[in-house]
């Protein structure tokens, strides 16, 4: 414990990681702005269900308990890494973000309907619903971000394999749930994949911060 407080101390006095930090964490309260505004749209003006070779023949299986608590429970884990090791949180922070800004971009794209049986919002709570909200589909982000965390902790054995595991797990659970199309799901991989690495360019020095530290 007194080696992380050492840590944060020694951080939290440097100008330029305070002025990163502050603006990663605007960046996140702008997306998840972004996201409430794209995803609300996008909801309205969705269109019709579609059919899917996945869904169309698995039963739905009720994964809310993954979808939600267990959602929660992996931004908890997130938090953690973040707290232990403060100079990740201006990489991880602004790739968090620049994920939410172009899934917001990309759920108005094509504005399909739910999976007919997909029924997550009329039981959740209105809590869940600022973060989902029906149409925003296209791309999952339940399987997409612990895949962008594998690829961010690459260097990291076991996160990489347990981040991994947890986005399979994850993108098993809403299709399970029929809670996105399977579209949804594989195409978020290769689409995480990409701002991963828009991230590594636009965002080097915290890039290198979260690799080196401060030299």
């Amino acid at each position: 414990m007194g080696l992380i407080i050492g840590k944060h101390k020694e951080l939290w006095k440097n100008p330029r990681f305070i002025l990163s930090s502050a603006t990663a964490f605007l960046f996140l309260i702008g997306s998840l702005v972004i996201n409430y505004i794209a995803g609300t749209y996008a909801t309205q003006n969705a269109s019709n269900a579609v059919s899917d070779i996945i869904l169309d023949n698995i039963p739905k299986i009720n994964t809310d308990f993954m979808f939600v608590q267990v959602f929660f429970m992996f931004w908890f884990f997130v938090a953690f890494l973040l707290i232990n090791e403060p100079k990740h949180i201006p990489f991880v922070l602004k790739s968090i973000a620049l994920f939410v800004f172009i899934r917001s971009i990309f759920i108005n794209l094509t504005n399909i309907g739910p999976y007919p049986d997909n029924d997550f919002l009329a039981s959740s709570g209105d809590f869940m619903k600022k973060f989902t909200f029906g149409g925003d589909l296209f791309f999952s982000g339940h399987t997409g971000l612990p895949f962008l965390m594998a690829l961010i902790f690459w260097e990291n054995k076991t996160l990489r394999v347990g981040f991994i595991l947890t986005s399979i797990i994850f993108g098993t659970a809403v299709l399970l749930g029929h809670l996105h199309y399977s579209i949804d799901v594989f195409a978020a991989f290769f689409i995480t994949e990409g701002i991963y690495r828009i991230a590594e360019k636009i965002f080097a020095k915290d890039l290198k911060l979260f690799l080196f530290g401060y030299n």
